[in-house]
């Protein structure tokens, strides 16, 4: 996920340039001690134990009505790399909220795709946002159905899915949520709390002007008690993983080009002229290898690790449940490697996995990559990198110790171009929104596997940081195929599977939010 370069104003351009950043020792990789051996019982969470009946009943007569629900947003192309159907979904999502019977319903212009605010006033003593996301990525050629957006209802080893585009990610769950919504509105005429949407269309661009869309209720929405995200986060087996937060995430370009400082200026030049004429890959290669250590495993920027911070208590616990039944070589067989770096097993790997820093090489490229040869010294060399963010490492310092880095190592010329940065986002187990959720997982007997955060990245902490708000992404139901071929969500699950069918799904959205407005205040 990844903020365009417009998304950077000029003077912090200007500030990670690093012309008054001192270049301080380069620091080893962290070692995390642990203070305790307690451990985190999420079965000890009290499942919700009320029952919703009346809605229930609602949810199952129009469940037929749901499902056409969710076949009509996935209908509606919202391919935002192409901006191929974003605004008339955009549309759709708002007449939608209309029709379900949101107070304030208005669509937020955006240096981009427009953004959508809503608000439901229940008159209730909790407020709680929903975070939506409308756009879906583009679709591969080789999909096992002809139209990845005809919305069709596919006989899966699993049970009924919905095939489609955007199927799981994310208007799946998200449509589920409403219709939630809607059968309690129909059956008792109000929710058990105000709801807030507050919904994008740039997500998969790594959400530029999501801070836009936000914008002109910013006030308000920090008034609210927590924020929430409809995801299907069940496996197949109906085991839950919960993550409570996300790293951070810097993501760049690092370019050598020809200039006074030596190398072809203008364009390639002949392959012979190496004697002679520097080369900007070669150059570039080097940059990149000054990065890390020779093995490419630990980050040679200066300073890199120093802000980072360990697990607090609270977080050791959840490590050390993670811990204990963890399957090292499952995961390795899932991923298709032999080992973990170092040979870690266990919580090592754990704790590296969620508390280290990285630093990846995604794609390089320079000069003649066709068959056959062709001896050419290239003008150019381009590289994208990326850099997980835990917890105390802010993307305007990692950006600034590495353009210190290349200074002081000789590679002041090499261009470092920012395409996305945002900080980390983590929210605390015993919060009520957390605990709530727990317990609704418990009620379907689904006790989920609670982690500090994902190893991976998004930009939640507009919710955690802008806001203040506690955050929970996740929910019952199981979808596959994300930003893939044959994407689907599981709405009718076949004899023995225990991820739950649309019905179950619907059914907590509705007692979660019951959950959350009967939570004790922290």
């Amino acid at each position: 996920m990844r903020l365009s370069r417009s998304g950077w104003s000029v003077g912090f351009l200007l500030a990670i340039a690093g012309l008054a950043w001192a270049p301080a020792q380069a620091s080893p990789r962290p070692q995390w001690p642990f203070s305790t051996d307690a451990v985190f019982d999420a079965s000890a969470v009290p499942a919700y134990a009320r029952r919703h009946d009346e809605v229930y009943a609602r949810i199952d007569a129009d469940l037929d009505d749901h499902i056409a629900h969710l076949q009509r947003w996935v209908r509606q192309r919202s391919i935002s790399a192409l901006d191929d159907g974003v605004d008339a979904m955009a549309r759709l999502l708002a007449d939608d909220l209309r029709t379900i019977g949101f107070h304030e319903v208005e669509q937020v212009p955006t240096p981009g795709h427009p953004g959508v605010l809503a608000y439901y006033d229940a008159g209730a003593p909790r407020t709680l946002v929903v975070y939506m996301m409308y756009d879906v990525q583009p679709v591969e050629p080789n999909w096992r159905i002809p139209d990845p957006f005809a919305g069709e209802l596919v006989e899966h080893e699993l049970g009924t899915v919905l095939m489609a585009r955007g199927a799981t990610n994310q208007k799946g769950p998200q449509r589920a949520f409403l219709n939630a919504v809607d059968a309690m509105l129909r059956t008792h005429g109000t929710l058990p709390v105000n709801l807030y949407i507050v919904a994008e269309g740039e997500e998969e661009l790594g959400s530029p002007n999501f801070g836009a869309v936000l914008e002109p209720w910013k006030d308000r929405l920090r008034n609210a008690d927590g924020a929430f995200f409809p995801m299907n986060i069940q496996a197949a087996d109906g085991s839950v993983a919960l993550n409570l937060g996300v790293k951070g995430l810097v993501y760049f370009e690092l370019e050598a080009r020809g200039g006074e400082h030596g190398g072809p200026v203008r364009s390639e030049v002949h392959g012979s002229l190496k004697s002679l004429v520097d080369s900007p890959a070669l150059r570039l290669v080097q940059a990149i290898a000054s990065l890390t250590t020779p093995d490419g495993n630990t980050i040679a920027i200066e300073g890199y690790y120093d802000g980072v911070r360990g697990p607090t208590p609270d977080e050791q616990r959840l490590v050390n449940t993670l811990a204990a039944d963890a399957d090292d070589a499952a995961q390795q067989r899932l991923y298709g490697v032999a080992r973990w770096i170092d040979g870690v097993t266990g919580r090592d790997a754990i704790v590296r996995n969620l508390y280290d820093p990285t630093l990846n090489l995604n794609g390089i490229w320079s000069g003649y990559s066709g068959e056959g040869v062709k001896t050419v010294l290239p003008h150019v060399a381009t590289a994208k990198l990326d850099s997980r963010l835990p917890p105390g490492l802010e993307p305007e310092h990692a950006y600034r110790m590495i353009r210190s880095h290349l200074d002081a190592a000789g590679f002041g010329d090499i261009v470092l171009r920012p395409l996305a940065g945002y900080p980390a986002a983590a929210t605390g187990v015993d919060t009520p929104l957390v605990q709530a959720a727990i317990g609704v997982f418990n009620k379907y007997g689904a006790t989920p596997r609670v982690s500090p955060w994902l190893a991976g990245s998004a930009p939640f902490y507009q919710f955690t940081r802008t806001l203040g708000l506690p955050f929970v992404f996740g929910g019952l139901g199981h979808g596959s195929g994300a930003h893939a071929p044959d994407e689907y969500m599981l709405l009718h699950p076949a004899a023995g599977v225990r991820a739950a069918g649309l019905a179950d799904i619907e059914k907590s959205y509705v007692d979660l939010l019951h959950a959350f407005a009967d939570a004790p205040a922290p």
